[in-house]
């Protein structure tokens, strides 16, 4: 029975069955092994994770000196010790130190207690080392030494755990190289390196082909997932099938952008599909007008869903599938609190090891509504990559369902739902960023756990931008202050207020390409994402002329009884697109700060004996009179024309406008200071202090010419020396606004 029990125990450790049998046959390490457990057991409880339990065994088995065994115990129990190379260093530093007392400053010192590495800085070490090595690399693929990567990550980052490195090098890798290839999986040969260059024009669908998924570093295998994946391929034929999975709690921001290029875009390049699954799973936060703005966002950036899917549309395979877990003895029902499974480091739930007949009972409880909300929830038994434990599947909520109404009241989370959707739809890169790498092992496990299908998944770095803010959360407070109308304000960076600022999807597409897909998080510069748009509107955007702070122009000479037509071209540079039609009458329009009384040098303007072209017009104008208001301001002027061609040519030509239309023209700024608004090192007082009070100058008297009387919301036009312009929403046939896009160049004095 003795036996029996230290079997037992040692399983729970971590240890592999026969591992634990081989233990119990040396006297002296199983007594160690059990004294070390028991001790353990005092700080975490009758259950001890995986991770704890072999470092555990790994004192045991090689700590000399046994008056240690409780002082370093109590540094792995209390997670002081939580890695191999600080268990090395802990035994090092023991067998070198054998007299009392132990200096604890000193060892905690020599062996990285208290040390944080943390997964940026794993991230950034590997991605050096990869740097260093990229031409070899691209050469030789998976017939490189990896190990030397680990170890010059590891040699920068001493306390850094193993695994995780090795999980980093992996996942880089793989980004680099892509999934391994035939000739990846050949012993290294000297013909190698020819047969590379033919492999390497392979397409992912080529390589999905022949199911696998298996061949991916950190893919869980079991006796199943062989024919799992043969009736995966039939399924599909080997078809590439990605999805984008937006939670409609929100409008899409500038890197989803980058996600909706990714998934659709890697479909399309592979002749695959991409869904568009909602991830339905929290009806109180759920509206039906993000759902509406999301599908119209993937349709303005050009995609279309082979299938708009829901999460909900699998509620009742996810709960039969549920309840198939709890029979497996993988998940139980729990009673702790919300506050109560915060945190990496909470005590196993009193409940964990509760007979699997009562959470079946208990689950079907909270079907039927006789738990309230927080008094139960379905948790699932493992151990994530972030040391979170037990996750939990389902949860009571008694918000009506969008699409459901009332026929649930218990709801999936995203850990258990993700995986199990993307499974059902025979997904094969689960494409995801980076955050979502301490699911991954929760994704593996649970497709494992019911022998269902299991996609790959693959993270990549998140798109940022420097002067933004994207968070529901934080958005909801600048709108609730005042500080922007709401979720489209163009001065926001959601793709609803890029569009309404009149961004093309084009511009936002080429963007999305142009940063590409790494691994580690990239933050861009606002400037960037605008010269995208300056290229797409250059060519698309049609010229007019408009006048922001108007001057009128009397000209004194006209050369005719009435006004002139004069035409125009639309695109300046390619006379072939079209020409529009402008008046030019004796009374114009020019911008106030195109003429000066008094000039000062390098002034190439309107001024006392300096001339100027009238764009278009081939005419050009000469100061004769300043006329001035009551309090000296300038009111008009009175000029004389001349043919452009009967003189000297002018230094300069200037925009104008003729029998104009009056509209609305908003001129946008970046609505924060600093770079990183929600840096309390950078913006102590926090976004809301940072705001920037001149993001937004309305004009309210503008000037343009008529030939954009019958523009619609979101036309676009470059509006001649001034930038360029898109027609607001809130125009109406009185009067039309406008929104400034961007600058005709890129601001200098902007960072």
């Amino acid at each position: 029975m003795a036996a029996l029990d230290s079997l037992s125990l040692f399983t729970s450790l971590g240890l592999s069955e026969q591992k634990a049998r081989e233990t119990l046959k040396n006297s002296a390490l199983s007594a160690q092994l059990r004294e070390a457990a028991t001790q353990a057991q005092q700080t975490l409880g009758s259950t001890i994770d995986k991770a704890t339990g072999i470092l555990l065994y790994g004192l045991a088995s090689r700590l000399r000196d046994t008056r240690r065994l409780s002082f370093l115990v109590s540094y792995i129990a209390s997670k002081k010790i939580h890695t191999e190379p600080q268990l090395s260093a802990a035994l090092e530093y023991v067998r070198s130190h054998p007299l009392d007392p132990i200096d604890t400053v000193d060892f905690e010192r020599e062996c990285g207690v208290g040390v944080i590495v943390t997964p940026e800085q794993i991230e950034e070490a590997v991605e050096a080392a990869i740097n260093r090595h990229r031409p070899q690399l691209l050469v030789e693929r998976y017939h490189f030494n990896m190990g030397l990567l680990m170890g010059e990550a590891r040699a920068v980052l001493k306390w850094a755990d193993g695994k995780m490195i090795k999980n980093e090098v992996d996942m880089q890798v793989l980004h680099l190289l892509g999934p391994k290839m035939e000739a990846d999986l050949e012993k290294k040969s000297k013909v190698a390196k020819a047969r590379l260059e033919e492999t390497d024009r392979r397409t992912a669908k080529d390589v999905m082909e022949n199911g696998e998924n298996y061949k991916t570093p950190g893919y869980v295998v079991t006796p199943h997932t062989m024919n799992l994946l043969k009736q995966h391929l039939e399924i599909t034929g080997g078809q590439v099938r990605t999805r984008f999975p937006p939670e409609p709690n929100g409008i899409l921001h500038i890197g989803h952008a980058k996600a909706i290029n990714f998934n659709f875009g890697y479909a399309k390049a592979n002749n695959g599909i991409c869904f568009l699954r909602f991830d339905d799973t929290n009806p109180e936060k759920e509206e039906a007008k993000f759902f509406t703005a999301i599908c119209d966002m993937v349709a303005w950036l050009g995609y279309t869903p082979y299938k708009v899917t829901y999460a909900s549309d699998y509620f009742d395979q996810l709960y039969a599938w549920a309840v198939e877990l709890i029979r497996r003895g993988l998940a139980y029902v729990c009673h702790q609190r919300g506050e109560e499974l915060k945190g990496h480091n909470t005590l196993p739930s009193p409940w964990r090891d509760r007979p699997m007949e009562e959470s079946l009972l208990l689950f079907e409880a909270m079907r039927k509504g006789k738990f309230s909300e927080g008094e139960a929830t379905l948790r699932m038994k493992l151990v994530m990559e972030d040391g979170k434990m037990d996750p939990v599947a389902y949860r009571v909520k008694y918000t009506p369902h969008h699409r459901t109404g009332d026929k649930w009241c218990i709801y999936p989370t995203y850990d258990y739902t993700h995986c199990l959707c993307d499974s059902i739809e025979h997904i094969t890169h689960s494409l995801c960023t980076k955050e979502f790498q301490a699911r991954r092992s929760s994704y593996f496990w649970l497709c494992n756990a019911l022998d269902v299908y299991c996609p790959v998944q693959w993270e990549y770095g998140r798109l940022n931008l420097h002067y933004a803010i994207v968070s529901k959360r934080k958005i909801l407070q600048l709108v609730a202050t005042g500080a922007v109308r709401d979720w489209d304000d163009p001065r926001l960076f959601t793709l609803t207020a890029l569009r309404r600022r009149g961004f093309p999807p084009e511009a936002i597409n080429n963007f999305c390409a142009r940063v590409g897909v790494t691994v580690a998080q990239t933050t861009m510069e606002p400037h960037l994402l605008e010269a995208c748009v300056r290229d797409v509107l250059n060519d698309t955007a049609p010229r007019a002329m408009a006048v922001l702070e108007s001057l009128r122009v009397i000209i004194t000479n006209f050369p005719a009884a009435k006004s002139l037509d004069i035409q125009v071209p639309n695109f300046p540079a390619d006379e072939t697109k079209g020409f529009h039609q402008v008046p030019f009458a004796p009374i114009v329009f020019i911008e106030r700060t195109d003429f000066k009384e008094e000039p000062e040098p390098g002034f190439k303007r309107l001024a006392w004996g300096q001339p100027v072209g009238l764009r278009h017009t081939g005419y050009v104008i000469e100061l004769q009179r300043v006329v001035k208001g009551p309090s000296g301001c300038v009111e008009s002027l009175e000029v004389t024309c001349r043919r452009a061609d009967a003189g000297e040519k002018p230094k300069a030509f200037i925009h104008w406008v003729s029998q104009p239309l009056m509209c609305e023209v908003r001129l946008y700024e970046r609505l924060f200071q600093h770079k990183n608004p929600e840096d309390p090192t950078e913006v102590p007082g926090g976004f809301l202090s940072d705001l920037n009070l001149a993001s937004l100058h309305v004009v309210d008297a503008a000037l343009v010419d008529c030939s954009v009387a019958l523009a619609k919301p979101f036309d676009k036009f470059q509006f001649e020396r001034l930038g360029y312009f898109s027609v607001d929403p809130d125009s109406h046939q009185g009067k039309l606004v406008f929104n400034r896009t961007v600058t005709l160049k890129e601001d200098p004095g902007k960072v």
